[in-house]
């Protein structure tokens, strides 16, 4: 009996252009080239968004049952147009994937319920959202330079109902004296902007937060990254020398060995201490990236 057991044209046009004769009796760095990527993996420039559909489904077919509970509470979090995967019926970002496990970690350390929330640095204001979907906190506060206020204000407008709009006040940075002069709040949060302030002005906000806050919840790197092939250097020299030169955690380090990750964690646990009252009651890898790092500290003097 005949067989057609020809080359399809698609394996026609890879023999042709990329695991050609010649090619393939070079093995130098063929793993990582287009001759790889057209035999075993898919190349991460020209499928990113698989790959970060990829990472996201398999992070949200591990979430537990308190974290789906959280993530069920938040509405509205298909405002933007996120990048999602479905998983049991349900659409998930990993903004807000973060966003539960981050919250679940604060829950076992901190009470919620009536809280005074300070945020330093609320990007979109995914967390805000969170918490506010999940506790009846009394007031969120959120400190952020000028056009990310207007972003956030914009967004939390639409995905909130008025009663925790409410409850949500934000402050430039300009007007910080605001923030001095309230009542003690029975948290502080942020969430990867101090890796890229000024030592100085990570500083000056440990300063704040040691004198108006009860508890501080933080996840930043434990130091940065310098290996091209992780990003390109796509935003040019400049934009690599300015992040390398921001945080309290400089250090260059392959943020996908382990042991050096783990040799990082003492610095980061001091560097984010806000004063010498503070305890450090908790602290674990900040999922789901490899040298990210969350830790929960109290005041001894709250």
């Amino acid at each position: 009996m005949a067989r057609n057991l020809q080359a399809s044209p698609q394996w026609e046009r890879i023999q042709q252009h990329w695991v050609t004769e010649d090619s393939a009796v070079d093995l130098t760095s063929f793993k990582s080239d287009n001759r790889n990527y057209n035999i075993a993996l898919w190349s991460p420039e020209a499928n990113g968004v698989r790959y970060l559909k990829t990472f996201v489904y398999n992070l949200a077919i591990g979430l537990g049952e308190a974290d789906w509970k959280r993530l069920r509470n938040i509405r509205n979090r298909d405002i933007g147009e996120p990048l999602t995967v479905r998983v049991d019926g349900e659409p998930v970002c990993l903004d807000y994937l973060q966003a539960v496990q981050e919250l679940g970690f604060i829950e076992r350390q901190v009470g919620l319920g009536g809280a005074r929330v300070l945020e330093i640095g609320a990007g979109y204001g995914r967390t805000c959202h969170a918490m506010l979907a999940n506790h009846d906190a009394a007031e969120y506060w959120i400190v952020d330079l000028a056009n990310t206020l207007t972003l956030s204000r914009a967004y939390l407008r639409e995905v909130l109902d008025e009663a925790d709009y409410a409850k949500v006040r934000f402050v430039d940075v300009r007007d910080i004296d605001q923030v001095l002069e309230a009542p003690r709040f029975d948290l502080c949060v942020n969430i990867h902007s101090f890796t890229e302030m000024t030592p100085e002005t990570v500083q000056d906000y440990l300063e704040l937060i040691d004198e108006k806050c009860a508890a501080f919840y933080v996840k930043n790197p434990v130091g940065k990254f310098l290996d091209r092939k992780l990003d390109g250097h796509f935003k040019g020299r400049e934009a690599v020398e300015e992040a390398l030169s921001t945080g309290p955690l400089r250090k260059v380090l392959d943020i996908f060995d382990d042991q050096a990750v783990a040799a990082a964690v003492p610095d980061y646990i001091a560097a984010y201490r806000p004063g010498d009252a503070w305890e450090c009651v908790a602290d674990a890898r900040g999922v789901p990236w490899s040298y990210f790092w969350q830790a929960l500290y109290k005041n001894g003097d709250a």
